[in-house]
């Protein structure tokens, strides 16, 4: 049986359910997940399909050479390093995952091509425009936001660079890619562009499936209530952003709107959104591989919450 016979099976059983199908959709929860599935992937998309040229771009155009000479030889200078060269690339976090596995085939370590994937989604000009115009009663959020990711990323890249191991990470993110000659450079330019896109799309779908059903889930009036606990503020604001599945260019008016939180559960918001949610979780684990996921999103969660604590009361005074 070939994929077409199987897609018009399916087309026949949607004509003869038409009427049931119809009526479920029409349920109130259905139609607000397909709303913020719909909002997820579209929000992405433009996003991802930046990510997949520039990994392409990196794979064709830009020898392995090219990067060894512009990186610090030492691990742990050329951690930072990326970490601040997230500001030059205006992107979210959907985009940085291709980017990072090209970084990682070109021969720049592991952790280094982490701290890039944590950082440019987080501390790029457009976040924190958008982040300054979300509160524009509270200028320091901006420094703390781009404090708290930024740490983030620089940490959790020596954390890897210390206690990371190539075997947790597929074989096929780690692959070295030949250098082109002049002749296939764009061949290898749109294969490759292609190839990522199709790859990561499939996970973004799962990702954007995932968040409209946990956006359905969990009732509105949970989060309105928890203005006057703290340290219950934060942690349910942390399980927010992994949940929600904002992108980063969006995620600041969203906090914003949330009336009676404080200002350090917001912070915590935006900054471990950004790191790790279940979109970049499923395109983590499709592009890196299940063993990388599983370890390498609870320690970002961790890091970042306290990163984003830290900066919070460094820059906001506290609760804020």
């Amino acid at each position: 049986m070939t994929s077409l016979e199987i897609l018009c099976a399916l087309l026949v059983l949607a004509l003869l359910g038409q009427q049931w199908i119809a009526s479920w959709l029409d349920a109130p929860a259905v139609r607000t997940g397909a709303t913020i599935f719909v909002a997820v992937c579209v929000q992405a998309l433009p996003f991802l399909v930046l990510g997949v040229l520039i990994s392409g771009a990196i794979a064709a155009f830009v020898p392995a050479s090219l990067l060894d000479r512009l990186l610090p030889k030492r691990e742990a200078v050329a951690v930072p390093v990326a970490g601040i060269a997230g500001v030059a690339l205006p992107t979210c976090e959907c985009a940085a995952v291709p980017v990072a596995r090209r970084l990682m085939q070109q021969g720049v370590p592991t952790s280094v091509a982490l701290a890039f994937l944590l950082a440019a989604p987080a501390v790029n000009p457009i976040v924190l425009v958008a982040t300054s115009v979300a509160f524009p009663n509270a200028p320091a959020m901006v420094l703390a936001r781009l404090t708290g990711s930024l740490a983030t990323a620089v940490v959790m890249g020596w954390l890897w660079a210390r206690f990371g191991k190539a075997a947790w990470i597929v074989e096929r993110a780690l692959r070295r890619i030949p250098e082109p000659d002049g002749r296939t450079r764009w061949r290898m330019f749109f294969e490759t562009s292609r190839a990522d896109l199709v790859d990561a799309g499939g996970f973004l779908v799962i990702g954007g499936l995932t968040a409209a059903v946990l956006n359905v889930v969990i009732p509105r009036a949970w989060v309105d209530s928890l203005g006057s606990q703290l340290v219950l503020g934060i942690v349910v604001m942390a399980a927010l952003a992994v949940l929600l599945a904002l992108c980063s260019e969006a995620d600041a008016f969203v906090a914003a709107s949330i009336a009676g939180m404080p200002l350090l559960p917001k912070l915590v918001f935006l900054v471990v959104g950004p790191a790790i949610d279940v979109k970049l979780f499923a395109l983590q684990a499709g592009t890196f591989g299940r063993a990388f996921a599983l370890r390498f999103a609870p320690a970002t969660l961790v890091v970042a919450t306290a990163c984003a604590v830290v900066s919070g009361v460094v820059f906001l005074g506290g609760a804020g």
